[in-house]
């Protein structure tokens, strides 16, 4: 008898371990497995909408997405809300019974629908006390008071702003315009979300596509910053000399590059690299580009984190481009091949033009390098994972991307922004009190009738012994005027110092 009890207890335990280990094979291992197919997917956001989702909040406290309790509706036991949707719209994403999950509801999702492992304590919890089961909260680095600001200051625009913190790479405010409600795409009414989802994918302006890191555009005269820096990274000075003509003869070619409204810039016949940055020559910084070369140039475009391509056959990064929470179209510069046998797009390239491709996401974290002495950080949009109960559970530690460019070169570059702003085309940022650095960038595009794009791309304060605590780009679409580079730092420059101004009076 005691024989057979005992094999019956063995039979038993190993049946329960066979249980066991099926359970932890389907809910541990084979979790992320079965989540991602597609003909889950559905299912597995309808079983989410039993569980309390975690609140997306800024850095200064405000709940921009949360869940709250529906009445009547047994299957989809909660609504996702999301306060000034359309304000954040870019940042949260929006999360939909029909259409899933986007930007921080996807990103962040297994900590806000609380399946992360670093939630299990509390999700444990929850079960044993028969609680319905609750989603961690999600910090983000956005200061929502900027946020207002620098929406209001674009105003009714098409384009985008994006302000960063140079020292830890902290997205302080993120906006385009045009923008859209993710509570349409979030309500508990299918036929609703997918006319709102037909309605949007309609409009030619695509709002669900953000300006500020989904699309690209040419930069643009700010690129500028880029081929000053691979120029003192060469050994040219802020006084090297370079010819002054009223035109650049473009090499292998009858074209040629002329300054906006073919104007010549100051100096007589010759002129100094600081007087051409601060007037923004694309007759000298053509120059420049045939003078350091493609690989020069390239090499420097890649390390401030554009990533490498090959056009016109390949147009994807042919390398690991920048880390973020959310996807991010970063900058794309050619390969040094693409150039040989065509040096005039050498020059074409050194002032923004052809194949160069940025957004204002990526444009400020290259004044971003400049401001901190050189290094660049990795964009941060999360600092940090909250359980329901508000305690900690995971840190997003700032990280560095690297050092496109030394401290010396830094420093040269942050004077030649100075001075841009004191006395050449970006002097509308000027604050009282403040040093300012800056670019200015009227970027062509659509044919020779099309009006450029207007950038202004910045950071403050930015005196000799400053320590710069915030670095915006700005673009605003169609927003320039043929003939005038100036037109950058009169439409775009602008919004930049309302940023500015608002964050450091905070």
């Amino acid at each position: 008898m005691n024989r057979r009890i005992r094999r019956l207890g063995i039979g038993l335990v190993a049946l329960f371990g066979l249980l066991f280990a099926q359970v932890s094979y389907i809910q541990v291992f084979a979790a992320g497995k079965i989540a991602d197919n597609p003909a889950n997917a559905r299912r597995q956001i309808i079983a989410e909408y039993k569980v309390e989702r975690g609140q997306i909040i800024t850095a200064d406290g405000t709940v921009i997405a949360l869940s709250e309790p529906t009445t009547g509706n047994a299957t989809l036991r909660y609504a996702r809300h999301y306060t000034d949707g359309p304000l954040f719209a870019g940042i949260t994403g929006y999360y939909s019974q029909v259409y899933g999950r986007t930007e921080l509801e996807q990103a962040m999702n297994s900590y806000l629908s609380g399946d992360a492992p670093e939630l299990a304590v509390s999700t444990f919890a929850d079960l044993v006390l028969g609680r319905p089961k609750k989603g961690g909260h999600v910090i983000t680095t956005v200061d929502a008071r900027l946020q207002r600001v620098a929406s209001d200051a674009l105003g009714s625009s098409p384009g985008a702003v994006v302000a960063i913190d140079p020292r830890n790479g902290d997205i302080l405010a993120m906006v385009s315009n045009p923008t859209f409600d993710p509570n349409e795409l979030s309500s508990q009414d299918p036929d609703a979300i997918r006319a709102a989802w037909e309605r949007l994918n309609a409009d030619p302006r695509t709002p669900l596509l953000s300006r500020a890191n989904d699309e690209l555009f040419p930069p643009g005269s700010t690129f500028k910053m880029i081929t000053a820096s691979a120029a003192l990274e060469s050994g040219f000075g802020l006084n090297s000399v370079w010819p002054n003509p009223h035109e650049l003869d473009l090499p292998l070619t009858t074209g040629t590059i002329q300054n906006f409204g073919g104007e010549t810039c100051p100096g007589g016949a010759t002129t100094t690299l600081l007087t051409a940055f601060t007037d923004s020559c694309n007759v000298i910084f053509g120059e420049v580009g045939l003078k350091l070369g493609a690989q020069k140039l390239a090499d420097q475009a890649h390390a401030f984190g554009f990533c490498p391509t090959d056009p016109p056959g390949e147009t994807g990064c042919l390398a690991p481009t920048i880390p973020f929470a959310i996807p991010f179209a970063t900058g794309r510069f050619p390969v040094a091949s693409y150039f040989e046998d065509n040096e005039p797009l050498v020059a074409i390239s050194a002032i923004g033009q052809d194949n160069d491709l940025a957004n204002p996401l990526q444009m400020a974290l290259v004044a971003s390098a400049i401001a901190n002495d050189g290094t660049m950080m990795e964009p941060r949009l999360v600092t940090q994972i909250r359980d329901p109960q508000g305690r900690v559970i995971r840190d997003f530690p700032a990280e560095p991307y690297g050092q496109p460019i030394s401290k010396p070169t830094a420093d040269a570059m942050r004077t030649m922004m100075v001075s841009v702003v004191t006395s050449g085309t970006g002097t509308a940022a000027q604050i009282p009190g403040v040093v300012v650095a800056g670019k200015t960038g009227t970027a062509q595009h659509g044919g020779p009738d099309a009006a450029p794009h207007a950038w202004f791309v910045c950071f403050a304060p930015a005196g000799p012994a400053d320590i710069p605590t915030i670095a915006v780009a700005v673009i605003v679409l169609d927003g320039g005027s043929l003939g005038s580079e100036a037109t950058g730092g009169q439409v775009a420059a602008p919004i930049a110092q309302q940023v500015i101004e608002a964050y450091l009076a905070s």
